[in-house]
């Protein structure tokens, strides 16, 4: 029960995270949206929901691979001892995490910052496959997309750690990903309408709020593993 109710809280942060992902995210999508203004309607979704599915892969495999380094930590730790800190860094980075969507602390840039390193080498082929042509070429285009340096994927990439698997971490991962699908859908298809309501201010806070709110769920939980574990 308690791992449905971290996929569904993964969702739910993903879905609320469109405040973010109208600003890091909008101007991909506006170039994307614009190569296929030729292209009919159901051709059009098709090719954005194709990228955005490859996108979401990536996020799986990153979500696995957090969450296999978590995993080789509990053989150095006492395992409720070790999850209990992971958890604890996860709220951390999720508390931040609302702290930025709300406007009030912008500390994760400088984690994007740090992805900017793998982001360089990554960003020329993404480049290559533009304007998309072909639905190989939306899904490669998704793959590279899904490694763009971002402190909301960041954030959930640091909790799937606290999954206990390679299979976990990925599924948190991937409900995290369709959590932001159907507003960057939206935003694919009508990009120009919606990208300012997005970014409205009191949209961003309440979303903000709303995740300081599970942040603090997490850290209490986390505190309360802890000290079981001691």
């Amino acid at each position: 029960m308690q791992e449905q109710i971290s996929y569904f809280s993964a969702f739910l942060v993903g879905f609320l995270g469109v405040v973010h992902c109208a600003g890091m995210c909008g101007g991909i999508i506006g170039a994307l949206t614009l190569s296929q203004l030729s292209d009919g309607k159901l051709r059009k979704v098709s090719i954005i929901l194709s990228y955005n599915l490859a996108r979401i892969c990536s996020y799986a495999l990153a979500g696995g691979l957090m969450a296999s380094l978590g995993w080789f930590a509990t053989h150095w730790l006492e395992i409720h001892l070790a999850q209990g800190l992971m958890q604890l860094l996860a709220g951390l980075f999720m508390l931040a995490l609302g702290l930025y969507l709300s406007g009030w602390w912008f500390g994760l840039n400088r984690l994007e910052n740090l992805g900017a390193f793998v982001w360089k080498r990554l960003e020329p082929l993404g480049r290559q496959l533009m304007p998309v042509k072909n639905f190989r070429q939306a899904f490669v285009l998704g793959l590279v997309w899904g490694w763009l340096p971002c402190g909301l994927v960041y954030s959930v990439l640091i909790w799937s750690m606290s999954a206990g698997s390679f299979y976990k971490g990925a599924l948190m991962m991937a409900s995290f990903g369709l959590g932001t699908l159907p507003n960057l859908l939206l935003m694919g298809l009508f990009a120009g309408s919606l990208l300012k309501y997005f970014q409205n201010n009191k949209i961003r806070q309440i979303s903000g709020v709303i995740i300081i709110l599970f942040a603090v769920y997490m850290l209490k939980a986390a505190v309360t593993v802890i000290r079981h574990a001691l």
